[in-house]
């Protein structure tokens, strides 16, 4: 079902319709481009911050993976001097005029994005909530946070763990004594942004599930059957969005699993909840 025809629909009920007064396709048009005008901005507007903020956003952010003193090879070198590991000296290159600059734009732009993630779900929110019967607006409630959480915690999975792990391991990664990792500016952030804005898109998963499990077209015993079909899909995923290592697919692929088990719980949850509501109904 789109979205205009979910706003515009009929409600069976008077007191679960929204406050709002029926409006049309065009002028469902209209909000929407609001909506999408004021995520924009929004946008615009971290990433004017991001590009200002050079220093920070570059020497601390972007390069953070690829120092000695990043928290991820300093906490693993606390546990142990036998797991300790550190990146290589990578001095990065670029090989065109104004590619750093281009690049900036480019790192401000996904900076903002990323931080703005919460901001537009919202404004999406806002555009579809008005369609909602009261009970389904009260179901999914906290679905801004709880996507925002998921996104971010994706987010940080794979600039924590993924990042630092798959730099050292293709750093240095060698074919023989005569070649040199020197890599250029363009492909660490291509990199980097491969580790990061991909998982946290994967993370959302878990609300995915709950979507499909609430309109009954995922069910608990269907994904549970189709485990290991899931799986190997997962990790062909990972192989897809995540450079051509063994090592990163299961950095990515593990979690993933595990949040598709978690997910399974979630679907079987919301099975016993709309048992509930149906044997209510009928009685």
């Amino acid at each position: 079902m789109s979205i205009i025809s979910v706003l515009t629909k009929k409600k069976s009920s008077s007191s679960e319709a929204p406050e709002e007064k029926e409006m049309g396709f065009f002028d469902h048009l209209e909000v929407l481009r609001w909506h999408i005008i004021r995520s924009v901005a929004m946008i615009l507007v971290l990433a004017i911050v991001f590009f200002v903020a050079k220093s920070f956003t570059f020497d601390t952010v972007v390069f953070g993976p690829k120092k000695a003193d990043f928290i991820t090879y300093k906490f693993i070198c606390d546990i142990s001097p036998s797991v300790c590991f550190s990146p290589p000296e990578l001095k990065l290159i670029t090989r065109e005029m104004g590619e750093q600059f281009f690049i900036h734009m480019k790192v401000a732009f996904w900076l903002g994005l990323i931080v703005a993630f919460p901001y537009i779900f919202w404004e999406f929110w806002r555009f579809i909530k008005p369609g909602l019967y009261k009970n389904e607006q009260k179901a999914v409630g906290g679905i801004v946070f709880y996507c925002s959480f998921l996104f971010f915690l994706g987010i940080a999975f794979g600039y924590y763990v993924i990042a630092p792990f798959s730099i050292t391991w293709l750093g240095t990664y060698s074919v023989g004594s005569e070649t040199e990792n020197s890599p250029t500016l363009a492909s660490y952030v291509n990199y980097l942004t491969m580790f990061t804005i991909p998982t946290g898109i994967i993370f959302e998963l878990p609300i995915v599930a709950f979507f499909l499990g609430k309109i009954g077209i995922l069910t608990s015993s269907f994904m549970s059957v189709y485990r290991k079909h899931a799986i190997i899909v997962i990790f062909i995923v990972a192989a897809v969005v995540t450079p051509p290592d063994v090592m990163t697919q299961i950095l990515i692929g593990t979690p993933v699993w595990l949040l598709y088990e978690i997910s399974i719980f979630i679907v079987k949850a919301q099975e016993r909840k709309n048992k509930a509501l149906v044997a209510v109904s009928e009685d």
